[in-house]
């Protein structure tokens, strides 16, 4: 019997199959690589105000996600989250001692240590994005982590994992939503 894509007795029948496995590879390496929350854009200028949106593509185990909790790195400062309607948004903070000059001759006597978002749905079917304007620091070559919990109605993921020193993002299990600092112009407002 001949096998039209192993093509008997033919080298290009081995390509057709090493190509269409090469594909497949392709393809599952790249729906894993969307299956973590990111942070989209994932970079921005030193000293700028940011602006970046947590991507969220699935539940847990196609369970809906009923609450997402962002965790602020340290050097984050005058954080604001994307209102989002039908979803209730609780911000943490903790005092600053001593307080930071801020612009304009203001001062900056606390910051935001975290952001939750809760009170609504969102299946597991769907994606959805949850946005953070941010002022990064103004020291340019870091990798800011944004731990991220994500609770859903049966069950609970933490990505929370940092990559240690020289290792790939997508080496660990659970990685953290990130940010690079890049150097360039800093905005005003």
């Amino acid at each position: 019997m001949h096998t039209p894509f192993l093509g008997r007795g033919h080298g290009c029948g081995r390509l057709t199959l090493i190509a269409a496995i090469t594909l497949i590879a392709g393809v599952a390496t790249s729906l894993c690589a969307h299956a973590h929350i990111t942070a989209q854009p994932n970079e921005g200028a030193a000293g700028s105000y940011f602006e970046t949106a947590l991507k969220v593509p699935h539940g847990c185990d196609g369970s809906p996600t009923v609450a997402l909790r962002v965790a602020m790195p340290d050097g984050v400062t005058s954080v604001k989250p994307q209102m989002k309607p039908g979803w209730h948004v609780d911000i943490e903070r903790r005092p600053l001692d001593p307080p930071l000059k801020g612009e304009h001759g203001t001062t900056i006597a606390e910051v935001v240590t975290a952001v939750q978002w809760s009170g609504n749905s969102l299946p597991d079917s769907q994606y959805d994005t949850f946005g953070i304007v941010m002022k990064l620091p103004d020291e340019a070559g870091k990798t800011l982590y944004f731990p991220v919990v994500q609770t859903c109605e049966s069950g609970r993921r933490e990505w929370t994992d940092i990559p240690a020193e020289g290792q790939s993002w997508h080496a660990v299990h659970s990685p953290a939503p990130f940010v690079r600092v890049a150097s360039g112009a800093a905005h005003a407002h």
